[in-house]
């Protein structure tokens, strides 16, 4: 079971402890304010009230033992870069900070995070890719070039076989999984035979993805 340390009771901060601990994962919330730690305990491992700014109110949670640290308080930008530093000064394996603009990820950085997240950005590119097409339904990126992306299979693939369509070659993308009205099929064979208003998960680039819809 993996561990995390959550800095910051905001609504960001709130959905992530909220997601880990129904994936089964430990959480440890933390944040100045009690009454945004009332909020959220029912979706918590433990909350502790604390100044994650002050280099011994975090030495105490062990942040050397966590799996990640997560520092959500993207509107105290000073702060959070304080605690990045602190954070890696005390030898936290893996630092995640939240961050509004490119600036603030450059400094979130330079200050020993490992990875920066956009919630705003993020959201509303999946949102911007998903509402683009009619046959988008779904989008997870993965990296520059590729992403993961929930269409429609063409009606023209209807009745035929993964084989017979010689989908990886011919449109330069892989299914990992089929939602169809009996559920989802994970990394279907090349067997499968498609029917009506299946749903594909593919995996490729944008412009590999655009060709095939």
């Amino acid at each position: 079971m993996k561990s995390f340390l959550v800095i910051g009771a905001g609504k960001f901060g709130c959905f992530i402890c909220k997601y880990l601990y129904e994936s089964g994962c430990d959480v440890l919330l933390v944040d100045e304010s009690e009454e945004k730690l009332s909020n959220v305990l029912n979706y918590v491992s433990s909350a502790k009230i604390g100044d994650c700014t002050r280099r011994s109110v975090l030495n105490s949670f062990g942040v050397d033992e966590f799996d990640a640290a997560i520092v959500c308080i993207p509107e105290d930008f000073q702060d959070s870069l304080q605690i990045v530093d602190l954070l890696k000064e005390l030898n936290c394996p893996s630092v995640i900070a939240i961050a509004s603009t490119e600036v603030q990820a450059k400094f979130l950085l330079k200050s020993g995070a490992d990875k920066i997240v956009f919630p705003e950005k993020d959201m509303a590119h999946r949102l911007a890719i998903t509402i683009s097409s009619d046959s988008i339904f779904d989008y997870i990126n993965l990296s520059s070039e590729y992403a993961i992306f929930e269409i429609q299979a063409p009606a023209k693939w209807n009745g035929k076989t993964i084989q017979a369509l010689d989908v990886r070659r011919r449109f330069n993308v892989t299914i990992v999984a089929v939602k169809n009205i009996d559920g989802i099929v994970s990394v279907p064979d090349i067997g499968y035979i498609f029917n009506p208003n299946d749903h594909i998960m593919v995996m490729g680039s944008s412009e590999a993805i655009n060709k095939l819809l």
